[in-house]
């Protein structure tokens, strides 16, 4: 009878074992972690994993083929356009392609990704959004591939913003992948612009990315998360819910730590030197910064405030890296006429001195 109730006893104790350090979080030996960095250790021992950080994104190789011609459009004033299409992580997304009418450089053109702010993403249009600002870099002489990012037009995949996502970063390197491989760009000459939301784009794609020679932000946000608890936003770019999951690939990207549903509910709590915070961070991963940086806002900028910018330019000085700064007394979000033009030459003779 001792024997047969040892029996039923030992498979019952081992199960009841298993099950408890399953649900503890033990973690076990020999477990790959996929899709994550190790960004932050608890006292338990368990390891949280974010998609947003720092180290994690630079140990993924992120590869993309060369832009496909989807449809020719009619031409510039001394350039070509182009929809053409590429792929990120397995989407397929769009994006407007204007290539210089003249003869190629012998190692081919300079060429400049160029990242769209927020817009709603049903409501954005490839061909309409930012026109202006493409065709004023692209008849300076540059191969301009301005993105539409997942989700947003006619591109594959779910929008999701960039403050507490991978998604449109990834989509960013690999729109530059994507141009290394075009025949008329060399490879070399690489920049990259961003506005508002794409400002933090332009940051952490550069500190993931030693291909970008020079980044180009207009009015941009959010490098440290401390300045987002500082001085907030007025976008709709990315609003975390508390009951969302990351589930699925089309999810794989995005934040979902408890640590970020502080970011707006009690950001007076949050500890932004402790291990989660310092590795999605961009200031905190400055050191990763091998190129140069130009920043242009508007004081008067009521969307992005100006604060973002001037905490960005501390931490580059104190860092050593190459940089200038321009403030306007006007011009707004956008920056607009006629601070608009001494922004974009500024812009243009920046990408001409750098690529």
């Amino acid at each position: 009878m001792k024997k047969l109730f040892a029996l039923i006893l030992l498979p019952a104790l081992a199960v009841s074992v298993f099950y408890f350090f399953r649900v503890r979080g033990v973690p076990r030996e020999n477990t790959k972690i996929t899709n994550a960095s190790v960004t932050s250790e608890k006292n338990t021992g368990s390891v949280y994993n974010s998609p947003i950080g720092i180290e994690y994104l630079r140990s993924q190789k992120i590869e993309s083929n060369a832009p496909a011609i989807e449809e020719v459009l009619s031409d510039g004033s001394n350039y070509k356009r182009y929809i053409a299409s590429y792929i990120s992580e397995g989407n397929k997304v769009y994006g407007l392609l204007t290539v210089p009418m003249e003869a190629p450089p012998e190692k081919g053109f300079p060429a400049v990704v160029f990242n769209h702010g927020y817009i709603p993403p049903a409501q954005y249009i490839t061909t309409q959004n930012y026109a202006s600002y493409v065709d004023y870099l692209a008849k300076n002489g540059f191969v301009v591939f301005k993105i539409d990012f997942r989700g947003n037009g006619e591109s594959e995949g779910d929008p999701s913003g960039s403050y507490f996502s991978s998604a449109y970063t990834i989509d960013a390197v690999s729109a530059v992948k994507s141009l290394q491989k075009y025949e008329s760009v060399n490879p070399e000459r690489i920049g990259m612009w961003g506005h508002s939301m794409s400002g933090n784009v332009v940051l952490r794609s550069m500190l993931i990315s030693e291909d970008i020679k020079a980044g180009v932000i207009w009015a941009g946000a959010v490098y440290s998360y401390a300045d987002f608890a500082q001085y907030g936003i007025s976008d709709n770019s990315y609003v975390h819910k508390p009951y969302e999951t990351r589930e699925g690939k089309q999810e794989q990207n995005r934040e979902i730590s408890p640590e970020v549903q502080k970011i707006r509910t009690e950001p007076d709590k949050i500890d932004f030197s402790n291990d989660f915070w310092s590795a999605v961070s961009l200031t905190q991963n400055i050191k990763y910064l091998s190129g140069a940086v130009q920043l242009h806002h508007s004081v008067n900028d009521s969307v992005v405030n100006i604060g973002y910018t001037r905490n960005l330019e501390d931490v580059l000085k104190s860092a050593g890296k190459d940089y200038s700064v321009y403030e306007y007394e006007g011009g707004g979000h956008n920056i607009v006429s006629p601070y608009y033009e001494t922004a974009m030459q500024r812009t243009v003779e920046f990408f001409k001195e750098k690529l």
